[in-house]
């Protein structure tokens, strides 16, 4: 009967079995991944699985970081490592050291991860885009200053624009020091105002070279720039995540320099085009001008000024009879009206009587005495009769007594 062992030293032994076995010290697994979990650690716990069976697994941080694309559950990889005993847990799992998507290259499978997901976010939206300069007067190369690149870029600069100043800020644009290199570049050239357009690019190449303008923050950095930013990376063909962020996309590097610039024998042509325009409607205008002057010249009120106002006058004539004549027609029309009224007024008017005989009886007060009541004996009256006023003194009054006819 053998001697009973601890737990430790079980899975110690069995552990020691599976770090020998040559097959499990490399394995290869095609799989489905689940329950993806990164810890501020950095390493990264997560299940491989398939239809009937599962596996733990662990990517430490080291591993980690080399990967160029962001694994998410349901996604299918193929992962390398070891198999071997967590002496703690007694349970066997996976260490891999590499992980890539399955059926798909890495870069190309890492590049449309980040595109797509930039492209959620906004950040190759058209309307934050910023229009480029017509005449720029510097121009920032970021890009490496030992490449044939940057000399094209220059020569061609230099033929299309003389008056635009050329300002290289070297980086390096390959390698893993690249990405933070060209950031650090963009921030510099924005927060000193060194330029008012910014070329970031290199020549062409594999797509590991070019991946310096596939990386996030490169991508982030260009988008924060205040600057406008043309990419210009790779040949035509090439397309990188800095193409879709950068405000305009160039071919090459050497289409860059042209996209930046205009040509000064185009502008040369445009402005002789236009002098000649200017100088054909000048001509033009001076024309017509002149054939205005000559019909002026020739009108009747110049050949004879005194002519318009002698017309003038004749009508001022002509108007004043007319107002004279309306004016004595309404007056008379007036007169003939006020006759009536005046004429209606006479017959109406109760003085009228008094040339038959009749008077008026009026008190001191100006009453108008229409009853015998309203007078008391030896109270000073006034009579109006027809030519004046008699005034009297009230001696009696007797009451008249009409008789009503049968």
């Amino acid at each position: 009967m053998t001697e009973p062992i601890s737990v430790t030293a079980l899975n110690q032994y069995v552990k020691g079995l599976l770090d020998r076995d040559r097959l499990l010290s490399q394995v290869l697994v095609r799989s489905e991944l689940s329950n993806y979990k990164v810890y501020p650690s950095g390493h990264h716990y997560f299940t491989l699985k398939d239809a009937e069976s599962s596996v733990r697994c662990v990517m430490f941080r080291r591993e980690a970081a080399r990967l160029r694309f962001r694994p998410e559950n349901g996604m299918k990889v193929v992962v390398s490592g070891r198999v071997t005993v967590f002496p703690r847990d007694g349970a066997y799992q996976l260490y891999c050291n590499q992980m890539v998507p399955d059926g798909v290259g890495e870069l190309a499978f890492a590049f449309e991860q980040l595109k797509n997901r930039l492209h959620r976010e906004g950040l190759f939206d058209p309307a934050r885009k910023k229009s480029i300069p017509a005449f720029p007067h510097t121009i920032a190369l970021v890009t490496s200053p030992a490449g044939a690149a940057v000399r094209d870029m220059i020569r061609i600069l230099g033929a299309r624009w003389p008056l635009a100043k050329v300002l290289v800020v070297p980086v390096r644009v390959q390698g893993a020091e690249a990405p933070q290199e060209i950031c650090q570049a963009l921030d510099l050239v924005n927060a000193a105002g060194l330029a008012d357009l910014i070329i970031t690019g290199r020549g062409g190449g594999s797509m590991e070279d070019l991946w310096a303008f596939n990386d996030e923050e490169v991508a982030r950095a260009i988008c924060r720039s205040q600057i406008p930013v043309i990419s210009a990376v790779g040949h035509e063909p090439d397309v990188t995540i800095a193409d879709f962020a950068a405000d305009l996309r160039a071919s090459t590097p050497s289409n860059g320099a042209e996209l930046a610039v205009p040509h000064q024998q185009d502008l040369r042509e445009t402005l002789s085009h236009l002098s000649a325009r200017l100088e054909r409607s000048m001509d033009q205008e001076i024309r017509r001008r002149r054939e205005a002057l000559t019909r002026l010249k020739a009108s009747p009120f110049l050949q004879s000024p005194l002519r318009g106002i002698q017309e003038k006058r004749l009508l001022l004539d002509y108007q004043q009879q007319r107002l004279s004549r309306g004016m004595e027609a309404c007056l008379t029309t007036r007169r003939q009206t006020m006759g009536r009224l005046a004429a209606s007024l006479e017959a109406l008017s109760p003085f009228r009587v008094l040339s038959r005989g009749y008077s008026i009886t009026q008190r001191q007060d100006g009453a108008v005495v229409s009853a015998i009541s309203q007078v008391k004996p030896g109270e000073i009256l006034s009579l109006r009769v027809s030519d004046g006023t008699i005034t009297c003194t009230a001696t009696g009054k007797e009451k008249h007594r009409w008789r009503k006819k049968s």
